[in-house]
């Protein structure tokens, strides 16, 4: 048979090239990765269900719930009522959420951009030192932290601030440090011979492969303020723990298990929260195959 007439029965897309036959599926390889792409969309976990929306809001409010009516039944005398009278529990309320939230604030333009500096080829001998100053203050008890700085600053929020921004900050600097450090050299070269500049590589590869590690930093760092906070009362910085100390001091139960339970709720639920900017914020490529 002639190459002319081998050409002729050869199946649609088979060639021939120097004797050795091969075959082209040319527009089946687009159909063919778009099945693949549905297949691996597929097998992607859901990334928030509704157990873990609903749950935990679900268990607080009942808990909630069960904390308000027995405080109504309570036998209050006059010393628990004027500790709690004036809206003083919303008060101290809307004073700790305050404090976690601008400690976590300052924590994060402190520990992120540092972290990043800090795996950067000029600064990278100064990590472990740097670190080890971050674990000193956590390793500090927490309470006499507070004390040496009321010392120093006198008594005030900027006093209890600036301590819950010390405790706080080894955990986000350490993940941001380790989040960075494991992401693939092999990644990084590739992604500067396709001409990305430094920056371009940071933002674009290093920063998102390192988001799972920094946001469970950031939720570390937040529930520890959310307890750090407590110890704020005792430099005069107000929060919760101004109901705690009260219940202690006044040996009276009803204030020190409200001001306890909305402590402890209040931390459950910035958890609950952080657990779900986490998932949504995580990049989707690193979920295939879980």
């Amino acid at each position: 048979m002639s190459p002319a007439d081998a050409g002729r029965h050869r199946p649609e897309g088979e060639h021939e090239v120097k004797g050795v036959a091969f075959r082209d599926d040319g527009d089946g390889a687009p159909e063919t990765a778009g099945v693949g792409s549905a297949v691996a969309a597929e097998r992607l976990p859901r990334r928030v269900t509704w157990l873990k929306v609903v749950l935990m809001p679900a268990v607080l409010a009942v808990v909630l719930l069960g904390t308000w009516l027995w405080f109504r039944s309570a036998d209050l005398d006059s010393i628990a009522e004027n500790a709690l009278a004036g809206g003083n529990v919303w008060l101290r309320f809307t004073e700790h959420v305050e404090l976690t939230a601008i400690s976590t604030f300052f924590v994060l333009i402190i520990a992120i951009p540092l972290g990043i500096l800090l795996t950067r080829p000029g600064l990278r001998k100064a990590a472990p030192a740097v670190t080890t100053l971050a674990n000193i203050g956590q390793a500090t008890p927490a309470i006499g932290l507070l004390a040496l700085l009321v010392i120093w600053l006198g008594i005030g929020k900027r006093a209890a601030l600036i301590g819950m921004i010390i405790y706080a900050v080894l955990p986000v600097l350490s993940n941001t440090i380790a989040g960075l450090r494991a992401n693939d050299p092999t990644l990084l070269e590739a992604a500067r011979g396709i001409g990305m500049s430094r920056a371009g590589v940071l933002a674009k590869v290093e920063l998102p492969l390192a988001v799972p590690l920094i946001l469970a930093g950031v939720r570390t760092a937040l529930v520890l303020n959310v307890g750090t906070a407590t110890l704020a009362a005792f430099g005069g910085g107000g929060g919760l723990g101004d109901l705690i100390t009260t219940g202690i001091t006044t040996q009276r139960m009803p204030v020190l298990v409200l001001g306890s339970l909305l402590t402890v709720a209040l931390a459950l639920f910035v958890d609950w929260l952080a657990s779900l900017v986490e998932l949504l914020l995580r990049p989707r490529g690193l979920e295939v195959g879980t």
